[in-house]
C-alpha cells in the first residue's frame, strides 16, 4: 500500500510487489527447474503446468472442462500451479500491505471462497 494513500484503487506498490514475486521467476531461478510457457520442469520432465489470472481457465476449456459447473465465479489468481504428480491445483494470492485494511479481510475469507469453489 502507497503510504498516504486512501485506498487500494489508489496505490500501485501492490501491482510491483506482486510482479517480483511472481511464481514462475521464483521455481525457474531453482535448481533443477526451468519455466517454458505454463509447463514447469523438474530435471527436464514436466512436473506441472502455471498460470496466472485466465490461464487456469484457458488450460480447463483446452481439457473439456466446464468450469462452471464446479466454480460458483471464476476466480482470477495471481498465481495458478497444477502439480500433475498429485493433481492438486493450487491458488496463490500475493498481498501486500503495510496498515490494516481490505487484504486482511481477503485473507480472512479465503475459507469461505475454498468451501464455495471445491470440486464435490
Amino acid at each position: 500500500m502507497k503510504k498516504g494513500g486512501t485506498g487500494g484503487g489508489n496505490t500501485i506498490t501492490g501491482i510491483i510487489y506482486e510482479a517480483k514475486v511472481d511464481l514462475a521467476t521464483f521455481l525457474d531461478s531453482q535448481d533443477g527447474y526451468r519455466i517454458e510457457g505454463t509447463l514447469v520442469f523438474y530435471n527436464d520432465e514436466v512436473v506441472a503446468h502455471i498460470f496466472q489470472k485466465h490461464g487456469l481457465y484457458e488450460y480447463l476449456s483446452e481439457h473439456g472442462v466446464d468450469w462452471k459447473k464446479y466454480l460458483s465465479k471464476k476466480l482470477l489468481p495471481d498465481n495458478c500451479i497444477y502439480v500433475i504428480v498429485n493433481n492438486t491445483v493450487f491458488i496463490i494470492e500475493v498481498k501486500h500491505q503495510e496498515v490494516n485494511g481490505s487484504v486482511d479481510e481477503k485473507l480472512q475469507t479465503c475459507d469461505f471462497k475454498k468451501k464455495h469453489t471445491t470440486v464435490p
